[in-house]
């Protein structure tokens, strides 16, 4: 098809703005649905998980026939995550697109996310459409929102598009806007290949189905084509277009988006955010990489265990066979002298590691456990190298730190104004630096700190979400590691170091965090037979102590008479018995122990 009736687009919102429900109404104005897929929701969120909790997780690609004013045109959709751990995603969508839906809902308004999204797509130069949805709603108020985006995001509020994507109100019109306000792609038909792959995924029967958008020339059935990074060559199997299911074709030309298939067998093969060109192609003088490829950048780890060290095998193929379909997940084997042999899995935020572990129990069925997140931390050695740092168990010993980094994030909140003060409170409390402060409307404010990650990843949303009675929003961005008093605490249990407890901390906490973490270590380990010592420690120094004691036996219960001695003797029986039972005896701690220690009231 000609470039000037091609349009590509995506959406973006906050969380639960209406972005899947919008898409569904695309495909179904244009035609694109398919019968037995009319009457379902959310068609592009085909993952049980995204249906349950309502987000999208997974980026997809559908492309759409519209006709408009006489002409024919065809128009890619790209759908994006919402959720801020997603951003990654949503950064590689926007790189394939030439503009943007700027979803905000009618009755929430402009929220932090929003926000991000926005500039994110104007620092790239998208043409941004700003539309409004859920006007049916009794409680919507479209022209104060429209107010918000001009102040907050510098669109005239005149190009607003009211719509209701549930009910299908004005969706004729968003689709006319998309003809004629996001220009079309500029690519040249007669250039070297090159294209930009955003998104894969595995099939098991067919391999690697790279998405992929065409910039410069033409790709066609069993050309050779080659990934720059990746350094690797294939032969095109097939090719076509998402409509939505796949449907084959014979090329792809510029300006173009749809899905390759080339025989690759593992995902560790493809590159998100590289570009393919052309066998013979010559990088750097016949064609230059296309902007934006980078790896992911995983924020949080944790590690992930077998119950049983039988399944550590079984666990393996789990954690491949999901890595499949997840390329911005990894991990690696590592070994705990509490729990035995596992793996460090690293994950993008918080709400990516909830959806990696709920995969991984509900596909492979094994029973797990999991330790307490944490973050990526830069360790400056003497001799002045780098160690990145993301297992507390790892740590050099502290005559070999120069000093030691923590990551800073940009956290955005929109928050209302009578929430101020506890909200300031909040960030302060937890080492976060005011940056900025700006009144998003009458009744909310937009705050900018500069926060450790590690401060932010447990309970902060939780605590945000009470403060402003569920009215608060929040966005972050990774900005670099930062110099900070840290400090390794230790967690001792009868007198054993549990290397899977030990935590990162600020000095100034050390000692409240250990005694807090050993009072909930308290309730969450049964009783022995023998009393157990719990102890936090930091550079061989106990600063806390709390003591499980025993369970205890009426042994002189069958003495009803006789003398003294006799109830004195068999209580010092016990005590030995005791005794050798401390030397030999293993300390069983709960799966729910190990979560315990994110309970800790800060």
């Amino acid at each position: 098809m000609n470039q000037d009736h091609i349009r590509n687009f995506c959406i973006i919102a906050h969380v639960d703005h209406g972005k899947s429900t919008l898409a569904d109404r695309l495909l179904e104005v244009t035609g694109s649905l398919r019968r037995k897929d009319a009457g379902q929701e959310q068609v592009l969120d085909s993952m049980d998980l995204e249906r349950e909790r309502g987000i999208t997780i997974k980026a997809k690609a559908v492309a759409l026939n519209y006709h408009f004013e006489g002409q024919d045109y065809l128009l890619n959709l790209i759908d994006t995550p919402g959720h801020v751990d997603f951003a990654y995603e949503v950064a590689r969508s926007l790189r394939a697109c030439e503009g943007a839906l700027l979803l905000v809902d009618a009755s929430q308004g402009v929220e932090a996310q929003t926000i991000a999204n926005s500039q994110l797509a104007q620092e790239l130069g998208l043409e941004l459409i700003p539309v409004i949805n859920k006007i049916d709603l009794p409680h919507a108020r479209p022209v104060e929102v429209a107010d918000e985006i001009e102040h907050n995001l510098l669109l005239e509020k005149e190009r607003c598009r009211p719509i209701s994507a549930k009910q299908g109100i004005g969706v004729d019109a968003v689709l006319a806007a998309i003809v004629k306000e996001i220009p079309p792609p500029r690519g040249r038909l007669d250039a070297p290949l090159r294209a930009l792959l955003f998104d894969a995924e595995f099939d098991d029967y067919r391999g690697v189905i790279a998405h992929l958008r065409i910039v410069d020339g033409v790709l066609r059935k069993r050309d050779v084509i080659k990934m720059i990074e990746a350094k690797a060559e294939y032969e095109v199997l097939e090719i076509g277009r998402f409509r939505p299911h796949m449907e084959p074709c014979a090329e792809l030309r510029a300006g173009e988006v749809g899905y390759l298939i080339a025989n690759v067998k593992s995902l560790e093969d493809i590159r998100i955010g590289d570009t393919v060109t052309a066998k013979g192609a010559v990088v750097g003088v016949d064609v230059q990489p296309l902007p934006g490829y980078r790896e992911p950048l995983h924020m949080v780890y944790c590690g992930i265990y077998p119950t049983a060290n039988k399944d550590f095998e079984a666990l393996r193929k789990a954690l491949q066979k999901l890595q499949l379909n997840d390329a911005s997940f990894s991990f690696s084997p590592e070994t705990s002298d509490a729990l035995g042999f596992g793996f460090r899995c690293g994950f993008l935020g918080l709400l990516h590691m909830e959806i990696v572990q709920e995969r991984l129990e509900r596909h492979s069925g094994l029973d797990i456990v999991q330790t307490s997140p944490t973050v990526t931390y830069e360790v400056v050695r003497n001799d002045d190298s780098v160690l990145l740092l993301s297992n507390p168990a790892e740590l050099p010993d502290p005559t070999e730190i120069k000093e030691m980094r923590e990551p800073i994030v940009r956290l955005r909140m929109v928050v209302p104004i009578d929430t101020l003060g506890a909200m300031l409170k909040l960030a302060i409390d937890r080492h976060g630096r005011l940056q900025g402060q700006e009144h998003v409307s009458a009744t909310r404010v937009l705050l900018t700190f500069e926060i450790p990650l590690a401060e932010i990843i447990f309970d902060f949303f939780d605590k945000m979400k009470s403060i402003t009675r569920g009215y608060g929003t929040m966005d972050y961005e990774f900005i670099g590691h930062r110099e900070a008093p840290l400090i390794k605490l230790r967690i001792l249990v009868g007198g054993d170091e549990v290397d899977a407890l030990s935590i990162i901390v600020h000095r100034e906490e050390a000692e409240s965090r250990g005694r807090q973490m050993l009072l909930k270590l308290r309730e969450e380990i049964p009783r022995h037979m023998f009393e157990v010592a719990l102890q936090a420690a930091i550079n061989g120094k106990i600063v806390a102590r709390e003591s499980i004691k025993a369970l205890s036996k009426h042994v002189t219960a069958k003495c009803y008479g006789g003398d003294v001695t006799r109830k004195r003797k068999l209580l010092e029986k016990q005590k030995e018995g005791k005794k050798r039972m401390k030397m030999v005896g293993n300390v069983e701690i709960p799966q729910k122990a190990f979560l315990a220690v994110l309970q800790v009231e800060r």
